[in-house]
């Protein structure tokens, strides 16, 4: 229910964000179509006035007056005026522009149809007019609220995103520490029966082999306690960690596949060894299934100053490059029966607990695939 709330809110308030910038750039795009419309209509009164001063007489000294001032108020909007012959025969306001006078005129008759003025005679001229400064500024108002816009919506899918993996993790932790806890009440019994079994020592009853699986089940158990927290990263030796899970897997695999581990003796960094162990399981895991439980998994295991480098190669069915990305999402599987969690697991557990990276190194269909495992030291 708090999930569906969450989710809910964040929807109204997608919405709503929406709607208020789709209405702010309706309104300021009525407000600029005004303002243009507003200086058409100036344009039209200083048209005017430059026809009066034309056809005004000498003695007619108040119109002429009236007329020169209207024309010389004007400070911001770039005017041209040619005549039927394509002559200039007045501009105003002009910025330096590489362009001639009569391309410009051209260029601002795009944007704004130009007023023609009818004179004596019969002859007539055309007033052609750029926009103010002030508008040319105002035009790209609405690109800077596309932008804003576009935060906005950077910001709402992020905030999403970051809810959305928060429910995630609380979904994992969540299943992870009651698995956990459905897995104590049996284990601890069985732990019970082995101290008993090993008392009544019976050569038949492989107790020692017992004894190991359910120690292995009781390792399981704590990882699974671990998720959902933040797990203590020590100071340990990779090789050994990893050449125990090897030796595990050895036991309980078929004969037909091969692990080779290719490791200095004593390589070390900061891992949790049991969740550590987990991944290198996945991983084995997943290149045996990939291979129908025959071929041969190589771990080759390199260091520097500064990391660990993991390299698990299996000669399996391969990945599709298209694919290799798409592996770590939870649900992903090739398999008919599995829930797709081993790969999204491995990567949680690198990532996010220990901060190192893991990808798909290379891989080629029919071939095999090496998966990359980079940790700090």
């Amino acid at each position: 229910m708090r999930r569906f709330l969450s989710q809910h809110k964040r929807l109204i308030f997608s919405i709503a964000t929406l709607f208020a910038l789709m209405v702010t750039l309706w309104e300021t795009n009525r407000f600029l179509q005004e303002f243009k419309n507003e200086e058409r209509n100036k344009m039209k009164i200083l048209a005017l006035a430059y026809q009066k001063l034309i056809e005004a007489d000498d003695e007619d000294s108040n119109l002429l007056t009236l007329s020169s001032n209207i024309l010389e108020k004007n400070h911001t909007i770039p005017i041209i005026i040619i005549d039927q012959d394509s002559t200039v025969v007045f501009h105003r306001n002009l910025a330096n522009d590489t362009l001639n006078i009569l391309q410009k005129a051209r260029q601002y008759a795009t944007n704004n149809p130009p007023i023609r003025l009818d004179l004596e005679d019969g002859d007539y001229q055309y007033l052609y007019y750029g926009n103010s400064s002030l508008l040319n500024k105002l035009t790209y108002y609405p690109l800077v609220l596309v932008a804003i816009f576009l935060l906005f919506a950077a910001i709402i899918y992020q905030y999403y995103r970051t809810g959305k993996i928060s429910d995630e993790n609380l979904l994992w932790s969540g299943l992870a520490k009651e698995t956990a806890h459905q897995i104590g009440t049996p284990l601890s019994s069985l732990m019970g029966w082995v101290e008993i079994l090993k008392i009544h020592h019976n050569p038949d009853i492989p107790v020692e082999e017992i004894e190991k699986d359910v120690q292995r089940l009781n390792m399981i158990s704590q990882r699974f306690s671990k998720i959902g927290s933040t797990p203590k990263l020590e100071e340990k030796n990779i090789s050994e960690t990893t050449r125990k899970t090897i030796s595990y897997m050895r036991k309980r695999t078929s004969k037909l596949i091969d692990i080779q581990l290719n490791a200095k003796e004593n390589i070390t960094g900061k891992i949790n060894s049991q969740l550590y162990s987990w991944v290198i399981e996945n991983l084995i895991k997943n290149g045996i299934d990939a291979m129908d439980g025959k071929g041969k998994i190589k771990i080759d295991i390199t260091d520097n100053k500064q990391h660990v480098t993991v390299d698990v190669c299996d000669t399996g069915k391969g990945i599709p490059s298209s694919k290799q990305k798409e592996v770590f999402n939870p649900g992903y599987t090739t398999k008919k029966r599995g829930w797709g969690l081993g790969l999204s697991l491995a990567k949680r557990i690198i990532e996010q607990y220990h901060k190192g990276k893991i990808f798909v190194l290379k891989s080629k269909v029919n071939e095999g695939t090496t998966f990359r495992i980079i940790l700090n030291k």
